[in-house]
């Protein structure tokens, strides 16, 4: 078990694709407390968090930012104690020698909702400022953007072989945010 004494390197731990050959999340990592650090592509770290499902984060993770998930290398641990994923985190951080762009400047669109008010085109921009639009209306363009936007999110994914079943919550939609259900 780790222990805050007992931090692994990150270095150390070994690199488990993002999605298996099977097209899925690795499911040993299912309501899994730990410290996971996602890698890009060419391995290079792009993420470092904790959480107290590590499944149900990288799932959240890849939806946001499918195109730099790739590899994850992981610490889980048995009790949850926020003072030890935390310092495995800074750690991990540390040892990089630089802060991952998800945990700096980007940390928002790896934790929050995608916005998909900031993807719209401009045709939908120009519909959604139409000064004769109401509420009812601005909201089915802002749907439509979202459903758009999740549209490709899902054939990005698929595309890299996901087959694991993805759903967005619909209540959001409404609010120009995609998030997991």
């Amino acid at each position: 078990m780790t222990t805050e004494t007992n931090i692994p390197a990150l270095i150390d731990l070994e690199y488990i694709a993002y999605i298996d050959n099977q097209g899925e999340l690795s499911e040993q990592l299912q309501g899994k407390i730990g410290v996971y650090a996602i890698f890009n592509q060419e391995q290079v770290l792009q993420f470092v968090g904790y959480s107290r499902d590590v499944y149900l984060s990288l799932k959240q993770h890849l939806v946001r930012q499918p195109q730099q998930c790739y590899w994850v290398k992981v610490q889980t641990i048995e009790l949850p104690s926020r003072k030890i994923l935390e310092s495995i985190e800074k750690a991990w951080i540390h040892e990089n020698g630089v802060v991952p762009l998800g945990n700096g400047d980007d940390k928002q669109k790896w934790t929050n909702p995608i916005d998909v008010k900031a993807m719209m085109t401009a045709a939908e921009q120009t519909s959604y400022q139409n000064p004769t639009n109401d509420e009812l209306a601005q909201m089915k363009i802002i749907k439509n953007v979202a459903r758009r936007v999740e549209a490709e999110v899902l054939a990005e994914l698929a595309a890299r072989g996901l087959q694991m079943q993805i759903r967005f919550n619909p209540k959001l939609k409404e609010e120009g945010l995609l998030d997991l259900k």
